[in-house]
């Protein structure tokens, strides 16, 4: 995310804008932030995990969205993750229909310029949202998944897995993600 500053605006006018712009920008709590693009990889990725868990889910009232769907969360942030999960019915933020309130499962490709944020404010601002369950961090310079779940205490629990063999369960949600899955088809 490249960090390029606008004046203060109210939330409603950001998304008015935003629904006409070319460009992806983020916002929190006034400001607008310009997204860079994604690489080949990243896209491959994103594409692979929307996949996997789309075709795991197609038979459930669960529902896959990726990259132009925005986040908001209850502390200010608006985001476009690169993947959520929503079972049950989407709760949106208006009628427009492309700001979502109530992700199960939020997951984030690592890029080299967004990696820091990922990893620290925006997990912070993800962790604001109450139906949130599990937070998918996913390497594109080695295979990786890291996963935070929330456990009944609130508490986040961190798991990594870096085996081919061995898939993660996303438990809120009923699916897997194998690495193999995740990473066919990318080179390193």
């Amino acid at each position: 995310m490249v960090a390029a500053r606008h004046p203060f605006i109210p939330l409603d006018h950001y998304l008015a804008k935003e629904r006409r712009a070319n460009e992806k920008h983020e916002y929190f709590d006034g400001l607008v932030y310009m997204m860079a693009g994604a690489s080949e990889r990243h896209v491959k990725i994103v594409s692979n995990i929307v996949r996997a868990l789309g075709n795991q889910l197609a038979d459930r009232p669960c529902s896959t969205y990726s990259t132009d769907l925005r986040v908001k969360t209850p502390s200010g942030l608006v985001a476009y993750p690169d993947v959520m999960v929503v079972c049950g019915q989407p709760e949106l933020y208006d009628d427009k229909g492309d700001v979502l309130l109530n992700p199960s499962v939020i997951v984030e490709v690592l890029s080299p310029s967004t990696e820091a944020y990922d990893r620290t404010m925006k997990f912070e601002h993800y962790q604001s949202i109450p139906t949130l369950q599990e937070y998918i961090l996913i390497a594109q310079d080695q295979r990786a998944i890291e996963q935070y779940t929330r456990g009944d205490d609130g508490r986040w629990h961190w798991v990594e897995e870096q085996d081919v063999q061995e898939p993660i369960t996303l438990t809120s949600i009923g699916c897997t993600l194998a690495l193999t899955d995740v990473y066919a088809k990318v080179t390193f």
